[in-house]
């Protein structure tokens, strides 16, 4: 295939992934058609089980959207208001929104500047008698520094809220030499279900694992009303369950899941071999505990060429993204936390730098040569 007879690059290619797994997909919606089970249909239940089997954990509770998921989370754990949770500035707003939503209190630490993840480094001078919750968020791939993370809330005895909405699938190396799955090293974990993350739906969706049985039934019930039995609610809950059309399509996507995060991986090695020594990008650091999945690839960007970078990608027909271009602590609806400029500086220098390349399970040769050819003139 020559240039001009590819397919246009996309940042995640959805409709070519549809077509490789189109008659086990368009089976599963069927099914759900034919036995009208929309809500609470059989596929729920066995996607719940099969995913709770691959994480290695007890439980795995859907629900409509990883937003709920956290909110589910803390709800599950009875937070109260005022209470403090630790958490990254550098992430999507999904994270800091349900904390603030809860009436609990946001406190942010500034992250890794390889990592993009929490510093666990900076966690503990921001921990007080009022903090109740950690909350790391696993971001772009692989799984922040949870050996540290945890043995500091063991410390202090806090709650670990995984945000595992972008790693799903990565494997981590805990230090008594274990293996777990990212968002199943915690109290509790949260995922989504969003069309564009690894295992997506083709719509929204999203999930709470745990080990903790009663904690489990707890959310459980918050996640369909509070209900205990049919009318019967010991709970204040959320309308927040997980569509049966969307828990029959990812039965069939887990399944394919290792494969997926191959993928992803290989063109990441891909773009590793050809950047990493270009002065002024800065590949992603990887985790050596943890394996990284590559929900996203994402350079950082010296010198201020990033948006020269990325309009020149866009002239080569290229498209690219910037997660994120303005610090949560940063954005007008959380002035009331009265963070200032310069209180999270490498957040902040991210922000300014961070460009993410198209990274997905259909990418072939082409597309990915063009990509690189491309990266690498704008720097001769």
């Amino acid at each position: 295939m020559s240039q001009f007879e590819m397919r246009d690059i996309r940042m995640v290619d959805l409709e070519r992934q549809y077509q490789r797994h189109k008659w086990e997909i368009d089976e599963a919606i069927k099914e759900v058609l034919e036995s009208t089970a929309f809500i609470k249909g059989p596929a729920v239940g066995l996607f719940e089980k099969e995913l709770a089997s691959y994480m290695q954990v007890k439980h795995c509770i859907g629900c409509a959207n990883g937003t709920d998921a956290l909110q589910l989370a803390m709800m599950g754990l009875e937070l109260k208001a005022g209470d403090e949770v630790i958490t990254t500035p550098f992430t999507f707003i999904a994270t800091i929104e349900v904390i603030s939503l809860l009436g609990l209190k946001p406190v942010l630490v500034d992250v890794e500047p390889g990592t993009f993840n929490l510093d666990p480094d900076k966690l503990e001078e921001k921990i007080t008698d009022k903090t109740r919750a950690i909350v790391p968020v696993h971001l772009f791939g692989q799984a922040a520094d949870m050996n540290h993370i945890l043995s500091i809330a063991k410390k202090h005895k806090l709650f670990v809220i995984e945000d595992n909405a972008q790693a799903i699938g990565a494997d981590y190396l805990l230090s008594d030499g274990t293996k777990k799955k990212a968002g199943a090293l915690g109290t509790i974990s949260c995922t989504s279900f969003f069309p564009s993350k690894n295992l997506g739906a083709y719509g929204d969706g999203g999930a709470v694992f745990t080990d903790d049985d009663l904690l489990a039934a707890k959310i459980r019930s918050m996640a369909n009303h509070g209900m205990t039995k049919r009318y019967h609610y010991e709970h204040i809950g959320l309308n927040s369950r997980l569509d049966t059309l969307q828990a029959a399509i990812l039965r069939v996507k887990l399944r394919q899941l290792d494969d997926y995060n191959r993928r992803r991986r290989e063109v990441a090695d891909a773009y590793d071999r050809a950047f990493s020594h270009i002065p002024g990008l800065q590949v992603p650091e990887r985790n050596p505990d943890s394996e990284h999945i590559f929900h996203q690839y994402t350079l950082r960007i010296k010198d201020g060429q990033r948006d020269h970078l990325k309009s020149f990608l866009e002239k080569k027909d290229i498209p690219s993204m910037i997660y994120y271009p303005v610090p949560l602590h940063m954005q007008t609806a959380y002035e009331v936390l009265k963070y200032s400029e310069g209180d999270f500086p490498v957040t902040e220098e991210l922000c300014t730098e961070v460009l993410s390349l198209p990274i997905h399970t259909e990418m072939d040769s082409d597309q990915l040569n063009h990509i690189i050819r491309t990266v690498t003139e704008f720097y001769r």
